[in-house]
């Protein structure tokens, strides 16, 4: 099996290096990854300059190809110019911190799995939910547990999956969930810089209750979450309705 592996953290991320010593035992993988830290960057892409990509070695573990790019640049290039041949999968991550909610949309990790399924490539997006000693290694061990059984990813599926946090101890099970539609209680910290320039500094507490099990309660609740995102963003119910509404109207 073909697999490429990218994500938002940077090339020399631990979770990158961690999901990779355990993808290596199912296919042959092929790092494509940004340069440095593209978090937050959503599906940001490069076009008004070229894109710099060198071959790398990832602290004597692996190369692989390091893009001063998006993570979406990096999976648009792979599939383009850097890997021959079909790819059957692609991975992104382990992303430093989980991707549920509406951080979903914030997120580069999702993006660059978006990206490979507007390629027609199967594609999984990994996180580890944020806490003071991430266990990336034993995170990994899951994730490709999860994997396996999810095997075969239809071409052009997105499905992301999280882990909570490995301090409070083994995960209590799986749970397929929707994406929550809350986000958290944020707020801007506002001070003044040493040139007395009012800046802004965005921060948040705690998630907002979901009334019904989503992906950021279960992952509260110390479940791996598993849900499956689509790549069409149309409401396809609305539309009918604007075109009825619609119908027949000339302006």
């Amino acid at each position: 099996m073909q697999i490429l592996l990218t994500n938002d953290d940077g090339i020399f991320a631990p979770g990158l290096a961690a999901i990779y010593k355990e993808l290596v035992k199912i296919g042959d993988v092929t790092v494509v990854a940004p340069a440095t830290s593209h978090s937050g960057a959503s599906h940001s892409i490069t076009y008004r300059r070229p894109l710099v990509c060198n071959k790398v070695d990832i602290n004597g573990q692996f190369t692989g190809f390091s893009v001063q790019g998006s993570p979406a640049d990096c999976v648009k290039l792979a599939r383009m110019q850097l890997h021959e041949g079909p790819i059957d999968l692609l991975v992104a991550g382990i992303n430093n911190g989980a991707n549920a909610g509406i951080n979903v949309y914030y997120s580069g990790t999702v993006a660059a799995a978006m990206e490979g399924a507007f390629l027609k490539i199967p594609a999984v997006a990994m996180s580890l939910a944020n806490e003071e000693q991430m266990d990336f290694e034993k995170a990994a061990e899951y994730c490709v547990k999860i994997l396996n059984k999810l095997m075969p990813v239809e071409s052009g599926d997105v499905v992301n999956v999280n882990i909570p946090q490995l301090s409070k101890g083994d995960p209590k099970g799986v749970r397929v969930v929707p994406q929550s539609s809350t986000g958290f209680d944020e707020y801007y910290i506002s001070q003044k810089n040493e040139q007395g320039q009012t800046v802004f500094q965005l921060a948040g507490d705690l998630h907002r209750v979901d009334g019904t099990p989503t992906d950021m309660t279960s992952l509260e609740e110390g479940f791996i979450t598993i849900t499956a995102l689509a790549s069409d963003m149309t409401n396809h119910q609305k539309t009918g309705e604007l075109q009825s509404r619609f119908d027949g109207i000339v302006v």
